[in-house]
């Protein structure tokens, strides 16, 4: 499953993308640092935008650790979205080019969007007593283009849905499809 992504955007962009879709980005924790990375690993920390509790059409532009430790103490990067409802604390995350690992230790795949080589993840977040906030990345059933490199894959939002994934009042499962087949572009990287 997903285990490191790319981030090759900054600030100002993430700020334009989000006021396309008439949502305004703030930053309650001052504006983040964020430089091109190529690999975010797990337990990094990376930029996520999530809702203020009470104001519609606003977002916050915060860093947060991906991933929360899980009952086992083992990192819980990736989360099943199967037949479960969010009704709050959702956030997309954006990525450029996620990574995938699963056919062999020592084979990654980078998966890429034709259109969009940056697009948003359905992410979620929570807080915890071992390492603050933290957040990880949905998954699903593979899509077409997935199916052949892992039995799961990450959820892709279209641009279309990034609002309503902020929006806790729309329904989670109604935005957690996969994506045409088509859609994304393989490479293998390692």
């Amino acid at each position: 499953m997903c285990n490191d992504y790319r981030l090759m955007v900054d600030v100002a962009s993430i700020v334009e993308d989000f006021a396309d879709l008439n949502i305004k980005i703030r930053f309650g924790e001052g504006a983040p640092n964020l430089e091109p990375r190529e690999d975010i690993k797990i337990t990094d920390v990376g930029p996520i935008v999530r809702t203020i509790d009470g104001v519609p059409d606003e977002a916050e532009l915060v860093q947060r650790r991906w991933s929360w430790p899980g009952p086992n103490k083992r990192p819980v990067y990736n989360f099943r979205s199967d037949g479960r409802e969010f009704n709050s604390n959702r956030c997309p995350l954006r990525v450029h080019r996620p990574k995938d690992s699963k056919k062999k230790r020592k084979d990654k795949w980078l998966f890429t969007k034709e259109e969009e080589p940056v697009f948003c993840v359905a992410g979620i977040w929570r807080e915890t007593p071992e390492v603050g906030q933290a957040f990880t990345m949905l998954t699903m059933e593979p899509g077409p283009d997935i199916a052949s490199y892992n039995d799961r894959q990450i959820v892709i939002l279209e641009r279309s849905v990034w609002a309503d994934w902020l929006d806790p009042t729309i329904s989670a499962k109604s935005l957690i499809k996969p994506l045409p087949a088509g859609t994304l572009a393989v490479e293998q990287v390692g």
